[in-house]
């Protein structure tokens, strides 16, 4: 009796971006009606795997079989033509064209049938999708179903599912499972990149473990329970504290006030958050992709709408303050996507460090003193450029994240909110990222740190507000900070002292 088909054999996989390893030798395997869910932190490596797999990118090393033949340089067309088809986590659309014909766009023949077969698969998983609906008014979550459905609707024998869940309820997210389960049961064979661990136990057939560019741990789902998927993805060595420990203290809070002060705050995301920050210390806001951390910042930040509860900032009620009020009151935001929202990608390094004081101060600013702002922090930051006059866009990522830094700092804030502050950047970079921050701390600034890097996120905060699914389970104290608490807080299994979760 033969074994089920094997649809990929991926042997010895490696992949490298100029002098960064992302990929070091990964040998896996996808066979029929098999779901397997790939779990690691930011960096492990999944998504460049999944994308050599569908040819967006080419290995260095190792070999791909798909249907048990060797597949040499492959691409995105040959990967789609070999039954292969990935649902990305930012979806791909075609924002001036209808639902409908970002559907149907690349079917040759017979686009009546696909209509049909969508209006099908629409009904099934119980969504609301209007095939007349411009894509550029979808929301986010109805973007991810338009793209499940083109997956599907190409009748993939390999499919891979990037967080499909992120922006999903959780009657969609039932649906979905729903229809991930036929799948399984007609033979399809499914990578599923997730963050979220309850699902890997309700969905997968086996689970895979990658960290740092290498599978830790793998096997069949039976085989696992949730501590061991979050021990594989420690780091080694991670039971004791962290070697070289970033200087942290247990600050005396008797008599103190805190700077920033959250209590109960709801809001798209999120529900419920309390938490404070007092002066001098990093709070850290641990937690997974989707979990709300970004959405609390902007919300405390006046980007999004409080729905109720209160947000004081050095004892002012700053809770339903416009952007330009809450920077005027002492905060500063550093957002998660520089690119989008952090640089004038088109203007000067000076001109991105001094935009909140010309904003404050009016466009008359003196230039002379407008230069000798922006050559105060390039000193103070090291910022590495050949004048000042430089177009920001032609520095490196760790260069623009210092601008960026410095234009906060020029506000003088009270506290500053940094949101994943070491995206992107390399190692060298994020290191002088660190000082900038510890420099910041002696100087008595206050800091909330959004991080998704969980090793980082312990390493600095004095102390740590686990969120989970939009809600604060836990809450950290310095002396509970180490690797594997982070981790399990994280992923919501952590358990505090009394044995109760947090």
């Amino acid at each position: 009796m033969t074994g089920p088909k094997n649809l990929v054999r991926l042997e010895d996989i490696r992949k490298s971006f100029n002098r960064n390893t992302v990929l070091q030798g990964i040998t896996l395997e996808l066979n029929e009606s098999e779901v397997i869910s790939i779990i690691g932190g930011n960096g492990a490596g999944k998504s460049t795997l999944m994308k050599i797999l569908t040819g967006i990118y080419q290995p260095d090393a190792g070999t791909i079989e798909i249907n048990g033949e060797r597949a040499n340089h492959l691409d995105p067309n040959a990967a789609h033509e070999r039954g292969i088809y990935l649902v990305p986590q930012e979806p791909l659309l075609f924002p001036n064209m209808t639902v409908e014909q970002n559907l149907t766009i690349g079917f040759r023949k017979n686009k009546h049938g696909v209509k049909e077969e969508s209006l099908k698969l629409i009904k099934e998983l119980g969504w609301n999708l209007d095939l007349n609906r411009m894509a550029a008014t979808l929301s986010i979550a109805e973007q991810q179903q338009l793209e499940i459905i083109k997956g599907l609707l190409r009748k993939s024998k390999v499919l891979i599912l990037d967080e499909p869940t992120s922006t999903l309820t959780f009657s969609e997210t039932e649906a979905l499972f729903r229809v991930i389960e036929q799948l399984k049961n007609s033979g399809v064979g499914i990578f599923y990149i997730t963050h979220r661990l309850d699902e890997v136990f309700q969905i997968s057939t086996h689970a895979v473990i990658l960290r740092d560019g290498q599978v830790t741990l793998k096997g069949k789902i039976e085989e696992f329970t949730k501590d061991m998927l979050i021990q594989g993805l420690l780091p080694a060595g991670s039971e004791t504290e962290y070697k070289n420990q970033f200087e942290r203290r247990a600050a005396e809070r008797t008599g103190e006030e805190p700077i920033l002060k959250v209590e109960n705050i709801v809001g798209d995301g999120f529900m419920n958050i309390s938490f404070e920050v007092y002066k001098g210390e990093v709070v850290g806001l641990a937690g997974l992709v989707g979990a709300g951390r970004t959405e609390i910042a902007e919300a405390i930040y006046g980007i999004n709408r409080i729905q109720s509860g209160k947000v004081y900032l050095d004892g002012q009620d700053i809770t339903h303050f416009s952007i330009n009020e809450t920077v005027n009151s002492g905060l500063a935001y550093i957002p998660e996507d520089r690119f989008l929202h952090g640089i004038f990608s088109i203007g000067s390094v000076r001109h991105n460090i001094t935009a909140q004081l010309i904003k404050r101060h009016g466009f008359f600013t003196k230039k002379k003193a407008e230069e000798q702002a922006a050559i105060q922090y390039i000193d103070r930051l090291k910022i590495k450029v050949n004048s000042q006059d430089d177009e920001i866009k032609s520095l490196s990522g760790g260069n623009q994240q210092k601008t960026v830094i410095a234009r906060a700092l020029s506000m003088n804030p009270k506290l500053i909110i940094m949101d994943e502050p070491t995206r992107g950047i390399d190692a060298a970079a994020r290191g002088d990222i660190y000082s900038i921050i510890s420099e910041l701390k002696s100087h008595g600034f206050s800091i909330l740190l959004i991080s998704s890097d969980l090793e980082e996120i312990e390493r600095i905060s004095d102390r740590i507000y686990a969120v989970y699914q939009g809600t604060c389970s836990v809450c950290l104290s310095l002396d509970e900070i180490n690797a594997a608490n982070v981790m399990k807080a994280a992923f919501g299994t952590y358990k505090g002292s009394d044995g109760a979760y947090g």
